[in-house]
């Protein structure tokens, strides 16, 4: 199984049980190797905190001792993914309109691939950002790459 699928059935696995517990699986990122590492973002409205965390790390460790998804060892880590939280879906934009943010695209849009400014709305597949110049431009959710 490739990292990518592997990570997929990791993704498979657990956010359905971190959202039983009333949070959201923001970002999984595994990397293998000697000292494999899996590290698990999450988050809820009114934020994490550490006894969050451990809940979440807790119940994921028995579920993965349950399924061995990972034929070596690893080290699991659960965290809130902070002030540099990764937009991912279109209802992470919605959240945090109003907030500043940073967009890199995979093309250009308006002749550049990297904006700054304040998330300003959402369409139906995109979003709008009102630049530090002043200007609001209209990026499809299917060209950006990440935030911040």
């Amino acid at each position: 199984m490739s990292r990518d699928e592997l990570k997929g059935r990791l993704v498979e696995l657990i956010e359905p049980l971190v959202e039983s517990k009333g949070f959201e699986l923001v970002k999984l990122e595994y990397s293998s190797g000697k000292q494999g590492k899996l590290n698990l973002y999450i988050d809820r409205a009114g934020g994490v905190t550490i006894d969050h965390c451990e809940l979440i790390s807790n119940a994921v460790s028995d579920l993965l001792d349950y399924h061995d998804p990972i034929a070596h060892a690893y080290s699991l880590e659960v965290s809130s993914p902070g002030i540099e939280r990764p937009l991912t879906k279109k209802e992470h934009f919605e959240r945090f309109e109003g907030e500043r943010v940073k967009i890199k695209t995979s093309e250009e849009v308006e002749g550049r691939k990297k904006f700054s400014g304040t998330l300003a709305g959402t369409g139906e597949s995109s979003v709008i950002i009102a630049t530090e110049e002043g200007k609001k431009v209209e990026i499809p959710l299917s060209m950006k790459k990440k935030r911040r």
